[in-house]
């Protein structure tokens, strides 16, 4: 897969179509994005981890925001997966990214990865790694369903209560790119307050994201205090599919919440 990746990419930066590509490297001895701007770097590509496929994520869509913002002219090219090119369609209808300057590169998730993620789609449109997967249904989300309401209750209350208000939930997330942040308005969280009001701070950003979750996950792979946020947000997207028959990343439509008034 990394070899089909490096010809793919080495082709667009040799014809000039992109002027640079957000990927994964581990040219300074730990993996982590690095924008490849010539083929001869991309000896340095790295795609998925060696011990588990499709194991390394970082948010290069958080990356290629402050890039495009930077050289608003130029194309750039980024890998995807499934949840990345998801993000980026989102994006593109929050006027965040420029469909015309960002071409993908995409790459399909392993089987075990996607079970793990219990993802819907683990595979962007087009892709020139992997195999197309079949989606995984929710099962986090059943099983805390299948409680009552006092066990919900009792169980989120739990796990937020584990909350250090690290801020990183809102710090990895691709779709977290509002100039005032709402869990910084001191009108809904208490500024300084450790750990932060249970359930407010939570509940503050789920009710944030939605229309805009594209369930990534890496709220979750982020989190110190291993609260399950992706399942809460899988439960918020749930809510909207029913009400809206709208998933964010899904459709090149905007939300629902972007036009209702």
């Amino acid at each position: 897969m990394k070899e089909k990746v490096k010809e793919k990419v080495g082709d667009l930066l040799e014809s000039g179509q992109i002027k640079g590509f957000l990927g994964l490297s581990n040219k300074y001895g730990h993996v982590g994005p690095h924008l490849f701007c010539s083929r001869d770097e991309l000896e340095s590509l790295v795609v998925g981890d060696r011990n588990r496929p499709g194991d390394t994520r970082y948010s290069l869509n958080r990356q290629l925001i402050n890039i495009h913002r930077r050289y608003p002219d130029d194309v750039f090219g980024v890998l995807v997966r499934g949840c990345d090119e998801r993000g980026l369609r989102t994006l593109f209808t929050w006027n965040q990214l420029n469909p015309d300057k960002v071409v993908t590169v995409g790459i399909a998730c392993p089987k075990e990865l996607a079970e793990e993620c219990e993802c819907l789609e683990p595979f962007p449109q087009e892709f020139v790694g992997g195999e197309k997967g079949e989606g995984c249904s929710s099962g986090s989300v059943a099983g805390i369903d299948d409680l009552d309401l006092h066990g919900r209750f009792d169980y989120w209350m739990e796990a937020f209560s584990r909350c250090i208000k690290c801020y990183g939930c809102r710090d990895v997330c691709p779709m977290c790119f509002c100039n005032e942040c709402s869990l910084e308005d001191d009108g809904l969280i208490d500024p300084g307050e450790i750990p932060p009001e249970i359930p407010i701070f939570h509940l503050t950003r789920a009710v944030h994201m939605v229309g805009r979750c594209i369930d990534c996950g890496l709220c979750s792979e982020a989190c110190p205090a291993d609260i399950p946020l992706r399942t809460l947000y899988k439960k918020v997207a749930d809510i909207v599919d029913d009400e809206f028959k709208y998933r964010p990343g899904y459709t090149e439509e905007k939300s629902p919440l972007n036009i209702l008034r």
